[in-house]
């Protein structure tokens, strides 16, 4: 398939909406080419992993790898991440909280998500499963708010990892400004949910320990701007 040559600096949901799975996986490949040949190899794996762990996952009308593409691009292209094992573990963010067992393998015994951790480090390095780990939820209190539980995960576990924030607040833009992009009544439940994240995510990326330069900074800033807008839309309209 011939892609436009502006693929490159196309807004990802518009290649979403154009192109589909494909245009993303272009996108994908047009952006590690600034990577070496040992990156390039790295980062392949760690998408083909993906795609097999979610090749049966959807959002709603779309493959789930197409957020996980999205993730990883927006780190590349919009926050400059060049560190490999995070573009890695943002590619496979989801993979111990959606598929352990798959990913642990048939011989692993004990607790899977112990277990698929253990698989992410031997494949892939204890650093990679350490940032996965960062952002997997924890199996949650059915006794409490199961939202108020994982504004209370996030807030924790990101403040104990930069690198992890970084990979979270790609994963919550794609989320929150996307918003716009679901369909049916999860559009009010993701809103309800991620609102009183904003202010968290805005303290995190603040923080001088955070690894991003002032610029793509103030570029996250005004994406969650945009995400407590269209949040505040859906949430707050009059009866």
């Amino acid at each position: 398939m011939d892609f436009p040559a502006y693929l490159a600096t196309m807004p990802m949901h518009a290649i979403t909406e154009i192109h589909g799975e494909s245009g993303l996986l272009e996108r994908f490949r047009l952006e590690i080419r600034a990577f070496d040949a040992v990156a390039r190899e790295r980062l392949t794996e760690a998408l083909d992993l993906a795609a097999e762990l979610h090749r049966e996952d959807r959002r709603v009308r779309e493959p789930y790898l197409n957020h996980l593409l999205r993730v990883a691009i927006r780190m590349m292209h919009h926050y400059q991440v060049r560190d490999v094992d995070v573009i890695v573990a943002g590619l496979l963010h989801d993979a111990v909280e959606d598929h352990p067992v798959e990913l642990a393998g048939p011989n692993a015994t004990g607790d899977p998500t112990r277990a698929a951790l253990a698989a992410l480090t031997a494949r892939f390095g204890p650093r990679v499963a350490r940032l996965v780990g960062a952002v997997t939820n924890p199996a949650y209190d059915p006794g409490r708010d199961r939202h108020v539980q994982y504004r209370e995960h996030v807030a924790a576990s990101l403040a104990r990892e930069p690198w992890a924030r970084v990979i979270k607040v790609s994963d919550f833009t794609d989320n929150g400004v996307g918003v716009i992009h679901t369909v049916g009544p999860k559009v009010a439940r993701s809103a309800a949910k991620y609102r009183p994240l904003v202010p968290v995510y805005r303290d995190l990326i603040a923080r001088p320990d955070t690894p991003l330069s002032a610029p793509v900074k103030r570029h996250i800033f005004a994406q969650l701007d945009l995400a407590e807008e269209r949040f505040s839309a859906i949430l707050d309209q009059p009866n």
